[in-house]
């Protein structure tokens, strides 16, 4: 290991020792998106989530969604479904500089609320009581409109990235993003996970309340990633200054 890990640990470990001493914890949480079907990089996974007892919340793409996927889910103590809007399809205009939404300004609102209304029933009918009510809009983007309307259908949960949209009851954020997606795609060091981790936990001494969310796409990672995943929850998942509450909780939580 590197001297950059080696400070990424002490760091970590520094930050959460300074929760338990005060009889204090982060809540933790984990989502992972894009899941549509069986794959041996979600086997690597599930495998971490077992093995450090954390949920993961797979965001999983209604359209493309598999039995297969669904079958491989039965039994699985950690496995938890959100919803990935409904196939994962840009809308909007890249020629005019907008950046990519599938629930975004350019939807007719009454087609795409029917469209997630069709998703959130595939969801259920595919993984029962493991999936959760909540909505992860692809590329975190989701115009207000859009968002207003999800509790009408069913779909109270919302989830995007850090400060992205305007906080509401039911809505539990992504923060730590572990993909450089730029140029080269792979993990983002282990120099930038600590800067990132240590932003976020310093503003969980004056707002404790706000879980702290780990973002991966298992679908994209390189070796890297799962070094990360493997060497954060080492620490992370057994530290009394570090709470992992189950995901439903957390979206059930105001």
């Amino acid at each position: 290991m590197t001297a950059e890990f080696d400070r990424f640990q002490e760091e970590l470990t520094a930050h959460l020792d300074w929760f338990a001493e005060r009889g204090r914890k982060v809540r933790f949480w984990w989502r992972d998106d894009d899941a549509i079907e069986p794959t041996a990089d979600l086997d690597r996974l599930l495998a971490i989530a077992n093995a450090h007892d954390v949920d993961v919340a797979l965001a999983v793409i209604p359209k493309d969604a598999t039995e297969a996927l669904a079958d491989r889910l039965q039994g699985e103590p950690h496995a938890v479904v959100l919803q990935h809007g409904w196939q994962h399809k840009n809308f909007q205009r890249k020629d005019l500089g907008e950046k990519a939404a599938e629930l975004g300004t350019r939807r007719d609102v009454e087609e795409l609320i029917g469209q997630l209304a069709e998703g959130k029933a595939r969801l259920e009918q595919l993984f029962g009581p493991r999936f959760v009510t909540a909505v992860v809009p692809p590329w975190n983007r989701i115009a207000p409109e859009v968002s207003r309307a999800l509790p009408k259908i069913g779909l109270p949960g919302l989830s995007t990235f850090t400060f992205l949209n305007f906080p509401r009851v039911h809505q539990v954020q992504s923060h730590v993003d572990i993909i450089k997606w730029k140029k080269d795609r792979r993990f983002i060091g282990w120099n930038s996970a600590r800067l990132r981790l240590d932003l976020q936990l310093c503003r969980r001494r004056t707002n404790p309340s706000e879980p702290l969310g780990i973002l991966s796409h298992h679908l994209a990672h390189d070796e890297g990633c799962y070094q990360f995943l493997e060497e954060f929850l080492k620490i992370a998942a057994h530290h009394p200054g570090a709470d992992w509450p189950r995901v439903a909780d957390l979206f059930s939580a105001d």
